[in-house]
């Protein structure tokens, strides 16, 4: 991601020197990028087996319960997962290398992009209002992370 590559790129001498290289390191390690590649396998699978539910009388309220609530838990992980990425660049970003922050603010907006687009699939599968007023507050996080590096704020 853009992001890991300013993290990456906030290895020099004077970066290892002030403790930026570490902070960098630990970026890297939590930006786990197949984390996110593989919620978009999930996603596939989880609305492959919500149509069946649509479509099989035969199946148990349980069975559908519990598709239904696979169909939900996927894109609220997505959601937080972008969240804690983005807090963890933000976080990164008064050590990062200051020819290439712009960089780590585009992961920021990247991520951001892909929460709003998993809380839409959120509120498809109808969450709890509790559920869907606690991702609104991660949204309004993200927001805010977004409005500071584009110095909004």
């Amino acid at each position: 991601s853009a992001a890991s590559m300013a993290a990456t790129y906030t290895q020099r001498k004077k970066d290892k020197e002030s403790g930026a290289a570490e902070v960098a390191e630990d970026l890297i390690k939590a930006l786990d990028i197949y984390v996110l590649l593989d919620a978009a396998d999930e996603d596939a699978e989880a609305y492959k087996n919500l149509q069946r539910t649509w479509k099989d009388d035969g199946m148990s309220a349980d069975e559908k319960s519990s598709i239904e609530a696979k169909a939900l838990a996927v894109p609220t992980n997505l959601l937080e997962t972008c969240h804690a990425h983005i807090m963890a660049i933000k976080n990164f970003l008064p050590h990062c290398n200051q020819n290439i922050t712009s960089d780590a603010k585009v992961g920021i907006h990247l991520l951001a992009g892909a929460a709003r687009s998993a809380y839409q699939t959120v509120l498809v599968n109808k969450p709890p209002d509790d559920d869907k007023q606690r991702l609104q507050k991660l949204l309004k996080e993200i927001r805010d992370a977004e409005d500071s590096v584009l110095e909004l704020d």
